[in-house]
Formats: C-alpha cells, sequence, structure tokens
C-alpha cells in the first residue's frame, strides 16, 4: 500500500513538472512569436529580422508531438498578430484578441512543416528541403492574409527590409515576397548552425546562395533610368480638433497651400480625408481649391471623405483640381480597412461598434483604379491609405502607365503608436517594386518621399508637425521585373508545397499498399 501511494505521489509529480513545462512552452510561444515586430518601425531593428525567428523555430523544431507543434504554431502566429497589430488596441480593444486568434491559425501548417523537417538531426538532404520549404512555407501564411478580407498585407517579415538597399533591389525582382523569403531562409540556417551539427554544410550554402543572389542583383540588374523631376509639394496641417474640425483643417490646408506659390511646385497634395464634404455639394470648397491652384501654378490632388451629392453612400476619393475647379479626375478608394472603414458580416459582428472605434456605416467601395493625367503628360496613380500596403495595386497603376504613385493617408487615430512610421515605410517597398517614386501624404505625420529604388528623398515630415514641403521627386523609365512577372515568388512557393505533398502522398501510399505475396513454386510431378 506504500509503495502504491508513492507511485501515486511520484505520477503526480511527474505529471505537474509535464504540465507547467508545457505552460512554459505555451508562453514561449506567444512570446517568440511576438519577438520580430522590433524589426518593424518604430524600433526599426531591421538586421534583427535574420534572427527573430530562430526561438519560434527551435521550440517548433522540439515539440513533442505534430499536435503540440500545431498548438505552439497557432499561439506564436497570434502573439506575431497582436505584438505588430497592437497600435489597434485603442480602437478594437479586446476584439484583438480573438482577431489574433483566428489569423494565428495560418501558422499551423508552417508549424508542422519546421517539426518535420528541421526537427531532430536532419540529414543533409533534409536540411536541404527544409531551407526551400520552409521559408515557403512561411510565404503561405503571408499570402493567406494578404486577402483583404483577414486584414491585409500589413507586416510582412519582408516588409521589415524597407531601408535596407540590398533588400529592396531584391523587392524589385520579386516584391516583397521574394525578400521575406531570403529573410526566412536565413532564420532557418541560423538554426541548422546551432541546433543540427550534421546539416552545417547546407546550412553554410544557403547563407552563402542569398549573398550571392543580392549581389548578383545588385550588381547586375539594370537601376531605373531617371527621367526628369517633378516638383510635389505635400501639405500636412497636423493634428486638428474640435466639433467643427473639418472646417478648421480645411483652413491650415488652405494657409499652408497658399505659401506655396515661390516654390513653383509641379503638384500639391494633400492627405486623406483633407476636404470633409463632397465638392458638388459644396461650391464654395471647390472654389477656393481652383484658386488656390491658380495661385501655386499646379493641380491639387486632395482627398474628400464624405457622401456623395450623385450616388447613395460614403466615399473616400482623390479628386485632381486645376485652376477651373475639379477636372473630373477621380480615384474612389477600393480597399477598405476592416471594421475602421467598414463591418465584415455586420449582421453578426455589428457588436463591435460598441467596444471600440469600429466603422458605424460602412464606407463605399470604388470600381476601378484610375491613373490621373498632369500638365506636361506626367501620370500619376493615387492609392488611399491602407491601399499603400497591396504591392499588387501599385503595380497595376504603373503597369497601366502610371509614373508617379501617390498614397494619401491618415493615421491620426494611431498618432502617438507606431502606426504612422510602419505606414510611411510601406512606400519605400512599393517604389522599388515599381521602379516608381512615391509620394506618401498624411494629415498629422509620417509624410515621406521615397525615389525610384525605394530611397529617401528629402526629410520627413515628423508626425504633428503642421507645415508643408516640396520635393525634388526623379522620374524614372523601364519595367521592373516585379511589374513584368508579378509574385512569382509565391507561384513558385505553392508549387515547391504541392510537390512536396504530392511525394509524401505518393510515399504513403507505397507504405500502405500490402506487398504482394510470393507464388508458390509450380508443382512437380513424378513420372514413371
Amino acid at each position: 500500500m506504500v509503495a502504491r501511494r508513492s507511485g501515486l505521489i511520484g505520477g503526480s509529480g511527474g505529471t505537474g513538472r509535464s504540465g507547467r513545462a508545457r505552460w512554459w512552452r505555451a508562453a514561449g510561444a506567444v512570446g517568440a512569436g511576438a519577438l520580430p515586430c522590433l524589426a518593424f518601425p518604430a524600433p526599426a531593428l531591421w538586421w534583427l529580422a535574420y534572427v527573430a525567428l530562430v526561438p519560434w523555430l527551435l521550440l517548433l523544431r522540439s515539440a513533442p508531438t505534430a499536435r503540440r507543434a500545431a498548438l505552439e504554431g497557432w499561439l506564436g502566429g497570434a502573439g506575431f498578430i497582436v505584438a505588430v497589430h497592437h497600435w489597434l488596441l485603442p480602437s478594437l480593444h479586446v476584439f484583438l484578441v480573438p482577431l489574433a486568434a483566428l489569423l494565428g491559425l495560418l501558422w499551423i501548417p508552417w508549424a508542422l512543416l519546421v517539426r518535420e523537417l528541421l526537427g531532430g538531426a536532419p540529414a543533409p538532404g533534409r536540411a536541404a528541403a527544409a531551407l526551400l520549404l520552409v521559408p515557403a512555407g512561411w510565404l503561405l501564411s503571408e499570402l493567406a492574409r494578404s486577402w483583404q478580407g483577414l486584414g491585409g498585407p500589413w507586416g510582412l517579415l519582408g516588409a521589415s527590409q524597407w531601408q535596407v538597399a540590398p533588400a529592396l533591389r531584391l523587392a524589385s525582382v520579386g516584391g516583397v515576397w521574394l525578400v521575406s523569403l531570403l529573410v526566412v531562409a536565413v532564420n532557418c540556417a541560423v538554426v541548422l548552425l546551432v541546433a543540427a551539427p550534421g546539416a552545417r554544410v547546407a546550412a553554410v550554402a544557403s547563407v552563402a546562395g542569398c549573398a550571392v543572389l543580392t549581389g548578383v542583383v545588385w550588381l547586375w540588374l539594370p537601376r531605373p533610368e531617371v527621367s526628369g523631376v517633378l516638383r510635389v509639394a505635400v501639405v500636412q496641417p497636423g493634428l486638428v480638433d474640435g466639433a467643427d474640425s473639418g472646417e478648421q483643417r480645411f483652413a491650415v490646408e488652405e494657409r499652408l497651400t497658399a505659401d506655396l506659390p515661390g516654390t513653383r511646385p509641379d503638384l500639391v497634395v494633400w492627405g486623406e480625408s483633407s476636404v470633409g464634404a463632397d465638392l458638388a455639394a459644396r461650391p464654395d470648397l471647390a472654389r477656393r481649391l481652383a484658386e488656390l491652384s491658380a495661385r501655386t501654378g499646379a493641380p491639387l490632388l486632395v482627398n474628400v471623405d464624405a457622401r456623395r451629392s450623385d450616388r447613395p453612400g460614403i466615399y473616400k476619393s482623390s479628386v485632381l483640381v486645376g485652376p477651373q475647379g475639379p477636372t473630373g479626375d477621380r480615384y474612389d478608394k477600393m480597399r477598405l480597412v476592416p471594421f475602421g472603414e467598414y463591418i465584415p458580416a455586420r449582421a453578426v459582428l455589428g457588436w463591435a461598434t460598441s467596444v471600440g472605434k469600429a466603422a458605424g456605416e460602412d464606407r463605399m467601395r470604388g470600381a476601378a483604379p484610375v491613373v490621373m493625367d498632369l500638365p506636361g503628360g506626367v501620370r500619376i496613380g493615387p492609392l488611399v491609405c491602407f491601399e499603400s500596403a497591396f504591392p499588387d495595386m501599385s503595380r497595376h497603376l504603373v503597369d497601366e502607365g502610371a509614373g508617379v504613385l501617390v498614397a494619401q493617408s491618415s493615421t491620426s487615430t494611431f498618432q502617438h503608436s507606431w502606426a504612422p512610421a510602419q505606414h510611411a515605410s510601406l512606400s519605400a517597398l512599393r517604389a522599388a517594386e515599381t521602379g516608381r517614386p512615391m509620394v506618401h501624404a498624411t494629415l498629422t505625420g509620417v509624410s515621406a518621399v521615397f525615389g525610384p529604388s525605394g530611397e529617401r528623398i528629402g526629410a520627413a515630415l515628423p508626425a504633428s508637425a503642421s507645415t508643408a514641403a516640396v520635393y525634388e521627386v526623379p522620374r524614372a523609365r523601364g519595367t521592373t521585373l516585379f511589374v513584368r512577372f508579378g509574385n512569382w515568388p509565391g507561384a513558385a512557393s505553392l508549387a515547391a508545397l504541392a510537390l512536396y505533398c504530392a511525394a509524401r502522398g505518393a510515399r504513403a501510399v507505397r507504405v500502405a499498399r500490402p506487398a504482394p505475396e510470393p507464388s508458390a513454386p509450380p508443382a512437380r510431378t513424378a513420372r514413371g
């Protein structure tokens, strides 16, 4: 009886220790998943991205079961989403947690792949497969959450390299997707170097291959050919509060623009929601804008956030205004911010408006992208706020002939967070991907301009500053490989994963098929 009781006590202690270990692993997965957020602005520790996944990878490869790896992949993915989007808490409040839990599911296939390919002591062949397929699995999760209905492509790992010139050159070849693949491949190589001595040759070869690829692209790929300069004035009114904030903001923008005539701009850009009334319903505002255009000698690209007078609903629209008034060039925002500008499945999730700053009324969507013509033959492609995160939208505009990309944005709701700096950094990637300069104009900062290789042009306008600045924006000719071929790294990753799954399936069928029974030898008959 004593022995039996001791056994029970010992078993209970073992179970307790095992339970505590599982809890520590779960907490570690959340923290490890959140770690890469430090590579993005505002901390902008870009170099950290190349090792930030290592703790998470080490945890997943040591998972005792596939079920445990799936759980830790899910928890790490949820931690990553919360960390990268933590500035949404004032708007979504507690709703950010279930949203992160939902998106975290996208990392489960990747976690299973990590355990299978990096677990144990991988042979050189399995290590080589891991260095190709684990980055492809990560990219699969990025592609899935880049769908606008799941929040859009915010926080893609490759976007952390927005200020690294060689990475921007890679973006011109395969977009931000190619940069993500390279970053994850380096993380996998570091894991093999640390934890799998037998696979170190493959790991070193992988790092060398990434370096050679980057060097070849840097040295041999043609750079955008500069073909002139466009003088662009960015007007940033700064924080304006109060019951009549719309009218006050317009007055500040009007004053800042009126001081520009001596600077001879070719285009003046105001930020998102810079005009709070439909210009057809407010001819007085249209007249004041036309007068500003005549005084500065340049068209104004403003952004109207208002209920339209010619159709039902509220639109966010980029409108070009010349000395005679609106020119007729108008772009209505197509991709809206979930919860900020519309509530997905409002009949089910409409309660979100009671716990955060979610949209009380859904904005209406535009039908198609628009390329606008400026005097002198320059063509601009406008995007509104959140749309600058989508590589396919800027690629389409350039393919349609846009020579300069313009993003009109407002992050005033998240003014004292990492959001303004993160948002501005996306324009560097869109510029590098397309080989076209990009102007990022905001109401309250950060406003910034980037050249056709993703390089910064002039000084950024900091958050909360109320000012206007003129930038010498270099125009460029030529077509990048990303504009020509699109997201080919994503297609290649999907193909590689499909081939791997097919090979695994074929192997499973061969193992499950029973071996044929040996046939009996032919009977011999005795002859007399």
